[in-house]
């Protein structure tokens, strides 16, 4: 398996070997590795391109305050798509070498041994010999569930002889029939609303549903090897007259033992990790990176800020383990389950690429300066944007009168403040001002913020008003002007490297301009202007010297493949607007016991209705099918 790059430009240099190797890209953010994903996708669509980032849309760790005697539980949301992704990624790992993974810096957490989770995987043929029961078993163990009406990924369900298993990736469906104690017949599916099942004559692997999946015999071992550690740990904490602690402790981790016993996992699992992989204290976990082959290629993008979030993730999850364990939370082998440290990042990769506008001495030193190239000139011939300060005494009737010319000429802008708040009421305040804007910042959801990029350079935004996310490698062609709220006020939001990144999203557009909003001129302000405007200058005389005049990028505004699945269904039907056929198609599901998709085609039905009532999709679900949905009956009491 290839590489196949699909461009109308050719590699040169270097880059023919490069692309012939596994690659791992890490970004520093979500919403940019969501950018690259996409992007590369379009570079390599018959390859295996990725996306690995936390499966987190919201996540609060577990943590100990001991001054105040509070202690705060693990909460968090996962993302189901998200974590699909990631399953995806690793088996494709796993499988092929044609493979390109877009991560964020959480690829360097703990997630399993390789090993075991190929190890623990069921291979399955037909013809052969194993009982529905064993088989039933057996998927339960790779903690797949057993779910009969809501049929999501990770979930299997039976009619009769046949087990239809819905991969824990989202891609296939996987139907195993059974005639007596053999396996008939495997046929696969791509998932979809109407699956089309082909018979498959060779070997099929199932993978495990979950991370930290651990074989019986293995798992009775680690749950021993879990008892003598609490026994040891008690004996520490009572000598140090610590009985409240000692109690809680032993509670919890019995608790969780207990789980492991009766279903092989438990809330938290993760904490055991160093014994169910059976690794020495203080030893590097298994990440992400464990999963590719040794000769695998390392992209770091904006390195400048990647890097420092590596280096800083270790030390910051040990501190707080710390805290967790001295006073009874946890065991002390929950250490180990932990990012991995910066010297173990290190030791794991052979070579790496570091990208970055603003490279910072980390990786030049890295790097050393046989191997650090300036790309300036840009093949489009396009410019470092021009650059204007004005005070802030009026910035915001200043800005709205700018933005108003800019929209004017069908372009859009990005205005950056220094807060969340900031942002909202900036946004509001447009509102009210009849410019359509849209705030980003970081509690907008993992996969809103794609969507929200594609819609401002569809139109449906002028403005888009951020904080700190709208800065390294964005690609926003239609972007004519960044004004930046506050720029004189020092710090990390109006650092050297900030101000250059942030004006930087105006260098995609042949008419880019930068405002700086502010009363003084500090040191990085003096310092991001001169060197963007030393940037300017090569640019302008390499355009010159060979007669390029600048042209603006050429990017598609592109689909993000992660839209809600009533996208699907309206794609699917999207030429149908025959209601008694669409209401066929719905009374089918329901009777399949299909509840979700035949609700999904109830709501397209009433949208073709103009959301009228009393049509063909005023109908509720059960085992029985599709059925008129009845009106309530209330009646009124007196008193």
């Amino acid at each position: 398996m290839q590489f196949q790059l699909v461009s109308r430009f050719r590699p040169t240099g270097d880059q023919p070997q490069a692309i012939e190797k596994p690659t791992l890209v890490i970004s520093p953010n979500k919403m940019l590795a969501a950018q690259l994903y996409q992007e590369f996708r379009e570079f390599f669509p018959n390859n295996g391109v990725h996306f690995f980032v936390s499966y987190y849309d919201y996540y609060q760790p577990e943590a100990y305050i001991p001054q105040t005697d509070t202690y705060i539980e693990k909460d968090a949301k996962i993302n189901e798509v998200l974590d699909r992704l990631r399953h995806e990624a690793v088996q494709d790992v796993l499988s092929r070498k044609d493979v390109i993974v877009v991560a964020s810096v959480s690829c360097i957490y703990n997630i399993g041994s390789p090993e075991e989770y190929q190890r623990v995987s069921l291979e399955i043929q037909q013809d052969q010999h194993i009982k529905r029961k064993d088989f039933l078993s057996r998927l339960t163990s790779l903690q797949y569930e057993r779910n009969d009406v809501d049929f999501q990924p990770g979930k299997f369900r039976i009619r009769g002889n046949v087990v239809e298993i819905f991969l824990v990736t989202g891609k296939e469906l996987v139907r195993v029939e059974f005639v007596g104690d053999e396996i008939e017949r495997i046929s696969v599916a791509e998932a979809s609303l109407a699956p089309k099942y082909q018979i498959l004559n060779t070997k099929y692997l199932l993978y495990p549903a979950k991370f930290w999946v651990t074989p019986q015999e293995k798992l009775t071992i680690a749950i021993e090897n879990i008892r003598l550690e609490l026994q040891e740990q008690l004996k520490i904490l009572k000598k140090k007259k610590k009985l409240l602690e000692a109690q809680r402790l032993e509670q919890r981790t019995n608790f969780d033992l207990e789980m492991m016993r009766e279903s092989g996992y438990c809330h938290g699992i993760e904490n055991y990790s160093r014994h169910l992989e059976f690794r020495e204290a203080g030893s590097s976990p298994f990440s992400l990176i464990d999963y590719f082959p040794k000769d695998f290629l390392l992209f770091v993008d904006e390195s400048h800020q990647t890097l420092p979030q590596v280096k800083a993730m270790a030390v910051q999850d040990k501190a707080r383990k710390n805290v967790l364990i001295d006073y009874g939370f946890r065991l002390p082998s929950a250490i180990d389950n932990r990012p991995l440290q910066y010297e173990e990042f290190w030791n794991k990769i052979s070579q790496a690429v570091f990208v970055s506008a603003t490279p910072g001495e980390e990786e030049k030193r890295l790097a050393g300066p046989r191997f650090l190239v300036q790309q300036v000139v840009r093949p489009t011939g396009l410019l470092e944007p021009t650059i204007e300060i004005r005070p802030t005494t009026r910035q915001v009737k200043d800005l709205i009168e700018e933005i108003k010319k800019v929209r004017e000429r069908n372009q859009r802008v990005l205005a950056i403040t220094l807060t969340k708040r900031l942002a909202e009421e900036l946004s509001d305040v447009l509102a009210k001002e009849g410019i359509a804007s849209q705030w980003l910042h970081s509690e907008v959801k993992t996969l809103a913020r794609p969507e929200i990029l594609r819609e401002l350079r569809q139109g449906k935004y002028s403005v888009l008003v951020g904080v700190n996310l709208l800065r390294e490698g964005l690609d926003l062609p239609e972007v004519e002007l960044v004004a930046i709220l506050d720029a004189d006020k020092e710090g990390f939001l109006r650092s050297q490297t900030t101000l250059i990144q942030t004006m930087g999203r105006a260098s995609r557009n042949p008419n880019g301009r930068v405002i700086l909003y502010a009363d003084k001129m500090t040191g990085s302000m003096h310092s991001a202007i001169a060197e963007v405007a030393r940037r300017r200058k090569v640019q302008e005389q390499y355009n010159k010297l060979h007669n390029i005049i600048p042209r603006p990028i050429e990017t598609p505004v592109r689909e993000w493949p992660f839209a809600p699945k009533q996208k699907e269904v309206a794609a699917e039907f999207g030429a149908v607007h025959d209601i008694k056929l669409l209401t066929q198609e719905m009374k089918e599901a329901a009777s399949n016991l299909d509840f979700e998709r035949a609700a999904h085609l109830r709501d397209l039905i009433k949208s073709l209705n103009g959301g009228t009532k009393n049509t063909y999709a005023d109908y509720e679900f059960s085992e029985k099918g599709a059925s008129p949905r009845r009106e309530a009956k209330t009646t009124k009491r007196s008193g």
